[in-house]
């Protein structure tokens, strides 16, 4: 097998995303707060737009940047930020 130095960098930077993928895709699903989940979220969609540009497919990278991150994720923080809570009382 000829493994040269560029393909051993590249698997490097897949496992790291990779793992970097399942950690805040993991703190989505556990996050209590709504707002820490829905920021996760993005960086999560940044990730995955990060492992397409690696695998040579820029276009889905870049449509995952502007539709998702840009669109899907500023909607979802927005609904967040403009949800009425009430700050100062306890409900116990």
């Amino acid at each position: 097998m000829d493994t040269t130095i560029g393909s051993i960098i590249e698997m490097i930077v897949f496992a790291i995303l990779a793992l970097v993928s399942i950690v805040f895709s993991l703190f989505v699903v556990t996050a209590r707060d709504v707002v820490r989940a829905a920021i996760a979220l993005v960086v999560t969609m940044f990730v995955v737009a990060a492992l397409y540009i690696l695998l040579n497919a820029q276009f889905l990278g870049v449509v995952q940047v502007l539709v998702y991150i840009g669109a899907i994720g500023v909607l979802i923080l927005f609904a967040v930020m403009l949800t009425k809570k009430e700050f100062g009382t306890d409900a116990e």
